[in-house]
């Protein structure tokens, strides 16, 4: 499949990407990562392997876009959000947002 990341065509196949991500280990997960074989790549870490590019390159959406077409399944950490309780005045909300205790 041709592809452009970082205003650069590539040619990748699902194969190769499996061949180049073989040998490589995986960096701890921070955010979007994408499943190879059965480990979880950071998506920048495969995006530098597979372009041979810095990683300030590229947008990790490129490189999300491609795997995805590849085949590959891309998932990013999920986002917690947490509601602060109902009945509280705005100064107790706004506290409760920020994570501090309020001394009423």
């Amino acid at each position: 499949m041709r592809c452009v990341i970082a205003r650069f065509p590539f040619d990748l196949t699902k194969s190769g990407v499996l061949a180049s991500m073989k040998a490589v280990k995986p960096e701890p997960v921070v955010g979007e990562y994408v499943i190879i074989g059965r480990r979880q790549f950071p998506i920048k870490q495969v995006g530098q392997v597979i372009t041979r590019q810095d990683r300030r390159d590229f947008s990790s959406a490129e490189v999300v876009r491609a795997m995805m077409l590849l085949g590959f399944t891309c998932r990013g950490l999920p986002e917690v959000t947490t509601k602060p309780p109902r009945g509280l005045t705005s100064l107790q909300r706004a506290s409760a947002m920020l994570g501090t205790p309020v001394s009423v």
